[in-house]
């Protein structure tokens, strides 16, 4: 096999594939990328046998072939190299020759053949949704996502489809983002909505790849797997095979008082009181009050932090604990400028959103502090 190829092509490749590529694997050809050199070009393919991800980049193939060389090693090589150059690769016995100008590479290579594939079972479902609207989801709740929970089943982001509908939810137990978004010609297989669970590293793979345009992109739904394919690039996954915990329970429902806030002004406050919180728990206490929202936090030490904001309430007197991290991650994701949080009691889960959104909610739990 023997290729050439211009960095500025072959750089944004492997910045598609690498990503999937884990420092430490428990076969080491997970450790290498599958470069496949055919007459049109190059394809690239990165797995740790639960995501995989290929895409495809132009090149002048001089011999035809296909080689595994270390992922991280080779992008490496590719980011040292000038703006400009051009990237030579070669197979010389079992071993790859990387050459640009000067500068020359001899890398260790693992046979092709020997390079896993995941098996994905036959399609059940095609969609094609804007990338946009399923960016959107995924960066409006993975940061509600559970992080290596015994109940597996959260340790991802549910998509749920409906008639005309896609929705995202992730929860970790203390705090849930349920977001949806409107798609057109879009609807479940029967009468029921259509679920599937996400890993949360191929929710995170998803967010960094997928562009906030119109352009459209391929959902395949097997039983087991997910398929999405954008442009150059095709994301392969399996699925979290569980059952996610019906989340419209979860959400509270009739919460008389409402409080409207100035985004960045909150998130401030918090940044400040959080200066002077408990290290481990995080914990400041809010109290609503006619026109005022007042901060405190305190920690083992015994300093104390106060502030205190103007908002719109008109509502009686109420204490409530929060995790401020959970606070600031949902001001984060939010876009208009004003957050509503609606509340029953300082015992009670609140849930926040951007001022007018009827279709995200964020909803944490209180804290006892």
């Amino acid at each position: 096999m023997k290729i050439e190829i211009p960095r500025a092509d072959l750089l944004p490749a492997l910045n598609v594939v690498a990503g999937v590529v884990e420092r430490r694997q428990t076969l080491p050809i997970l450790g290498n990328l599958l470069i496949q050199a055919q007459d049109s070009g190059i394809a690239l393919r990165a797995t740790d046998m639960e995501v995989e991800i290929g895409t495809r980049a132009r090149a002048e193939v001089h011999e035809p072939g296909e080689i595994t060389v270390p992922s991280r090693k080779l992008m490496d090589i590719c980011r040292s190299l000038p703006e400009g150059a051009v990237v030579t690769v070669r197979v010389e016995g079992e071993r790859a020759v990387v050459s640009s100008g000067r500068s020359r590479f001899t890398l260790s290579t693992l046979p092709a053949r020997d390079f896993p594939s995941m098996e994905l079972g036959e399609a059940k479902l095609s969609l094609q949704i804007p990338s946009a609207a399923v960016k959107r989801l995924l960066d409006k709740t993975a940061f509600a996502m559970a992080q290596q929970d015994v109940r597996y089943y959260l340790n991802g982001v549910l998509l749920e489809l409906r008639e005309g509908m896609l929705r995202a939810v992730a929860t970790d137990g203390h705090r849930l983002a349920k977001v949806s978004s409107i798609v057109e010609g879009v609807s479940p297989p029967g009468e029921d909505p259509m679920q599937m669970i996400i890993p949360a590293k191929t929710v995170l793979e998803l967010k960094r790849l997928l562009a906030a345009d119109d352009a459209s992109i391929e959902l395949e739904l097997s039983e087991r797997t997910v398929r999405v394919s954008f442009g150059e690039n095709v994301l392969a996954s399996k699925l979290i095979d569980g059952r996610y915990p019906d989340y419209e329970r979860v959400i509270p429902k009739e919460l008389p008082q409402a409080a409207k806030i100035d985004k960045e002004t909150l998130r401030g406050a918090l940044q400040r009181a959080a200066i002077l919180s408990n290290e481990k728990y995080k914990g400041v206490r809010v109290s609503f009050d006619p026109g005022t929202l007042g901060l405190q936090s305190n920690n083992p030490e015994k300093e104390h932090a106060e502030d205190e904001i103007e908002i719109e309430y008109d509502g009686p007197p109420c204490v409530v604990g929060f995790n401020v991290s959970y606070v600031l991650d949902v001001l984060q994701v939010v876009q208009e400028a004003s957050v509503e949080v609606r509340f029953r009691d300082g015992d009670s889960s609140a849930v926040w959103a951007g001022e007018g959104a009827d279709n995200e909610e964020f909803v944490i739990m209180p804290m006892r502090l």
